[in-house]
């Protein structure tokens, strides 16, 4: 997932998706130990769009608690 495709999302979006990818990705690494995981790179992959996620909604955190100081 891009960073401009979550931008675009509003905060609880943001949050949904990322509760998602949350248990995707305990999903592949349950996965990866039985040794089911047919593309070690979506483990990868979702870790990243994890701290994307979790990044840019810090941002938007922080930008609104600085308007409102």
């Amino acid at each position: 997932m891009k960073a401009s495709e979550i931008r675009e999302m509003s905060p609880d979006e943001m949050r949904q998706k990322l509760q998602d990818a949350k248990q995707e990705l305990f999903n592949l690494r349950f996965q990866h130990e039985v040794g089911q995981l047919e593309n070690p790179k979506k483990l990868v992959q979702t870790k990243r769009d994890i701290a994307r996620m979790r990044t840019i909604l810090r941002e938007a955190e922080t930008k609104l608690q600085s308007d409102n100081a």
